[in-house]
């Protein structure tokens, strides 16, 4: 799957579009086109769901659950960077010479890191983050992995998905954690985007629409009201099978409508970057700020697959990703204003790169990774797990060991925020330990 790994002989790096850098491994095209519209998550979560919406924009796609009289008020939003997410660049251990020796040149230089501590530094593109750093709301888990390595991206998120390896079972976490509590919804599930859902979902039902602006019936025009009464009537007395179908998705567009009508824009003096990004956190904002029990929250964003042209510190592809990723990241903590007290953000990635780099000036898939996590329950300002170095005896096979469970992150985050009892049945046979990330409510 991955490419053996080499130096480069020649001092500068090959300049490339990013189309012809993208993954070239046995999934191929098929990879690149389901890359930037899977979900690593399913829409429902927690005592008391009523349902999930998503929505699509270009390259992001998100999910949003709704909670019912449950919900503690918390929300937890899954920021998914689908491409396999090289987090030693982005938190760059720039104290472990290993990282330089086998990065001669697209290592970040030590000199232009933000100082984190001794070990850590972050990318100076990342400088937006700094801030919530400081205030403490901004923090890292590093060197986390699944429990059972694979460098093809389809099976790795499946994996992430299902998060029970070693078992036989094929239902999505979310999804479990939804049928074991029991919840009485009236949305189960709304996925806005003409899109597949994601495998191993589960029995969660879903209404597909193209965008929360357009989740319209078609033909009503501009009466919908009368539609909507009219649909009401032709469905009262019908068994369940017939009239649950369509009242989900009246309450659910009457729902939508009511906060896309309240919508103001960003809040707080928020200024997002252009982009996918940038618009679908924004959106995701609007959502929290709006009252609405919003209980999870996903957000897919590709395109992270830097087999070549990776570039350096100062321009390129990683560079020119995380500008928009932190910039976005920081324009949405601030636009939420009061609701990040209760809004806990988890970066998750299906694999992170090699450690060393390739000669095409890129980085071929691999293992642990960087979890960025912001949001006001979040034990900031350090950087989490235990980091098993870069020495040539401290890798697996050529990549960063995983020495933290990615079920142990989200784990704390659904045990201490929103209301999760015991593991058992959300991450069969899961015995991780409390790491600390994030406050109990």
């Amino acid at each position: 799957m991955a490419l053996p790994t080499a130096r480069p002989t020649a001092t500068g790096l090959p300049v490339k579009s990013r189309a012809a850098d993208r993954c070239a491994c046995d999934e191929g095209a098929a990879a690149a086109s389901q890359l930037s519209r899977r979900t690593v998550l399913k829409a429902a979560l927690g005592a008391g769901t009523a349902g999930a919406t998503a929505f699509a924009v270009g390259d992001v796609s998100t999910q949003v659950s709704w909670a019912g009289s449950g919900w503690t008020g918390e929300t937890l939003v899954v920021l998914s960077l689908h491409g396999g997410f090289d987090g030693l660049s982005a938190v760059v251990p720039g104290g472990d010479p290993g990282y330089y020796a086998a990065r001669p040149n697209i290592a970040v230089p030590r000199a232009t890191l933000l100082g984190l501590d001794q070990t850590f530094g972050l990318h100076p593109a990342m400088a937006p983050l700094m801030p919530f750093w400081r205030n403490g709301t901004f923090g890292v888990v590093h060197a986390v992995g699944q429990d059972n390595p694979s460098r093809s991206h389809f099976a790795a998120m499946q994996e992430m998905e299902r998060a029970a390896p070693g078992t036989s079972v094929r239902t999505g976490w979310i999804d479990r954690t939804l049928g074991s509590t029991g919840t009485g919804s009236v949305l189960n599930g709304v996925q806005i985007g003409v899109q597949s859902p994601p495998s191993f979902a589960g029995p969660v039902q879903e209404t597909t629409m193209n965008s929360i602006d357009a989740f319209s019936l078609i033909g009503p025009g501009d009466d919908r009201a009368t539609w909507h009464s009219v649909l009401r009537r032709m469905h009262t007395g019908a068994t369940a099978t017939v009239a649950q179908p369509a009242t989900t998705l009246l309450t659910a567009m009457e729902d939508v409508a009511r906060i896309r009508t309240a919508a103001t824009g960003p809040a707080n003096g928020a200024a997002y970057p252009a982009g996918d990004l940038g618009a679908a956190l924004a959106q995701s904002a609007t959502l929290i700020r709006s009252g609405a029990p919003v209980q999870v929250l996903t957000i897919d964003y590709g395109d992270w697959d830097m087999h070549a042209g990776l570039g350096r510190v100062d321009a390129g592809w990683m560079r020119d990703k995380l500008v928009e990723l932190s910039s976005a990241l920081a324009a949405f903590a601030t636009d939420l204003g009061g609701k990040l007290a209760t809004t806990t953000l988890v970066t998750l990635s299906e694999f992170g790169r090699r450690v060393g780099e390739n000669l095409s000036g890129g980085l071929d898939h691999g293992h642990g990774n960087a979890v960025l996590l912001l949001g006001g329950p979040v034990v900031g300002g350090r950087v989490h797990g235990r980091w098993p170095g870069l020495g040539a005896g401290q890798l697996l096979d050529g990549d960063l060991a995983g020495t933290t469970d990615y079920r142990a992150v989200i784990g704390e985050v659904l045990t201490k925020r929103l209301g999760a009892g015991t593991l058992s049945d959300v991450f069969p046979g899961f015995r991780g330990d409390a790491l600390g990330v994030v406050r109990s409510r």
